[in-house]
């Protein structure tokens, strides 16, 4: 493949052009405007279903946390503390490792190295289902761990067994991530989006029947949630094996078990980086337990988390040639892309479009929330006490959703370019070493509650 193109795959593996070359210098306003306009498009061909197959992938626990609100108070802070904090931890672990897969996925890619494709998403199985094995035994004493740290016996029980029910969730994770990464390497989007359509619609469907219809509650959660998550694996690994993506599946190796050292320490310093960041919200929620009338404030802090999440992952696919889920990001794929292709300007570029992109719609949700916070509360509970709570949360919530935007495009260029320990550093200080110490002295001795500890 020729060096001097940026080139996606149809199904036949042969190459289509879709940016070509380094840019040329920019020496004035009118070259900005109009470099700007075409890099946007190339950003949209990709980001439009990146964006859908994140929010689709994403609204999955999304959805069921809505159904969860309508049933119970408990039963939604149940399914709120297990998925943020219990399945919320290990989906942190196995997004952040399969990060690494994206990393050399786009450079090989960039590089024209198509048969590596799929020895790295072989290898990346064989590291995350090692993981699963591990953080399984995180699910099986979950009850026992949210006592220890201090949560109420009635939602550390509920959650447990809710945490324990999920395993076979965290397995599909660790099959999910590097199949979604090897797809979104090759510009494979298309199909990423359609197979999440279908399995939201599914899930969505299902939910309501066992969840609301049968009164199955917090077993048919776990039921649908499992399933959907193991339909999208499944629909994947038809779609690669029926030979669709050329040279990049030539089937199984035993180069899948060549260098795995090196490839472990890229995938942990992935994890630390996107963990850092994705734990401080779960966190929040965890945090929230704490504080008096804890059932209110942890549903209250994790619907406005859950929708955090959703726009999350706006800039999630905006960033990956994808995402995600949550990314990684389109930013990344492009960003590694043309790093692997040998042009750094055209990297560059990439990065300010998608940023800017990302502020405005950033800012657009933000005033949709703003706009509708004496609606959409209801959208997730019935109880007054926790809707009004959201509607207090929403300003706090909107600001921090503009900000995060820009920074998320920020992280993929790291992804991109191989910067994970760096990045991992810097989230440690400004989350943990800044963001929680303040968020408790305000939250607890200052007693601002669950409003001034989510900001």
């Amino acid at each position: 493949m020729p060096t001097t193109s940026r080139m996606a795959l149809d199904q036949e593996d042969n190459p289509v052009v879709v940016h070509a070359g380094d840019i040329p210098p920019i020496l004035s306003f009118r070259d900005f405007s109009r470099l700007f306009y075409r890099e946007t498009k190339t950003l949209w061909y990709l980001a439009g279903p990146a964006i859908f197959t994140s929010l689709s992938q994403y609204s999955i626990a999304a959805i069921t946390q809505i159904f969860a609100g309508h049933v119970g108070i408990l039963e939604l802070a149940t399914v709120s503390v297990a998925n943020s904090v219990i399945t919320g931890f290990s989906f942190g672990v196995m997004l952040g490792m399969g990060s690494a897969l994206e990393t050399l996925c786009g450079q090989a890619f960039g590089a024209g190295r198509l048969d590596m494709l799929g020895i790295y998403m072989q290898r990346s199985w064989v590291i995350l289902n090692a993981t699963a094995v591990l953080l399984s035994f995180f699910h099986i004493f979950a009850q026992q761990l949210l006592k220890l740290i201090g949560q109420p016996d009635d939602i550390s029980k509920a959650a447990g067994q809710f945490a324990i029910w999920m395993i076979p969730q965290l397995f599909a994770y660790a099959m999910n991530f590097p199949l979604a990464k090897f797809l979104q390497s090759q510009s494979k989007i298309m199909v990423m989006a359609a197979i999440s359509a279908v399995a939201l619609v599914l899930h969505t469907l299902f939910s309501w029947l066992l969840m609301l219809k049968l009164g199955w509650g917090l077993v048919g959660a776990a039921v649908v949630l499992n399933a959907s998550w193991w339909f999208i694996v499944l629909a994947q690994l038809v779609y690669i094996f029926s030979g669709t993506c050329g040279r990049a599946w030539v089937g199984f190796s035993w180069k899948a078990f060549h260098n795995l050292w090196g490839f472990v320490k890229l995938s942990v310093a992935s994890g630390i980086m996107i963990c850092l960041e994705y734990w401080y919200f779960m966190a929040l929620v965890l945090f929230a337990g704490y504080l008096k009338n804890a059932k209110v404030a942890v549903d209250g802090l994790s619907i406005c988390v859950s929708i955090s999440g959703w726009t999350f992952m706006v800039a999630f696919g905006m960033n990956t040639a994808t995402s995600e889920m949550q990314s990684l990001t389109l930013c990344s794929v492009r960003v590694s892309n043309e790093l692997g292709a040998s042009h750094p300007r055209t990297a560059k570029f990439s990065l300010v479009v998608a940023v800017v992109t990302s502020f405005l719609i950033g800012v657009a949700l933000s005033l949709a929330l703003i706009v509708t916070r004496d609606i959409y509360p209801s959208l997730f509970s019935s109880d007054s006490e926790v809707k009004a709570l959201v509607k207090q949360l929403t300003p706090l919530l909107a600001t921090c959703i503009v900000i995060n935007n820009a920074q998320t495009v920020l992280s993929g260029v790291a992804v991109g370019a191989g910067w994970q320990a760096v990045v991992g550093y810097m989230n440690l200080i400004c989350y943990y070493a800044f963001g929680v110490p303040l968020g408790l002295i305000m939250g607890y001795k200052l007693h601002g509650g669950a409003k001034v500890s989510s900001h």
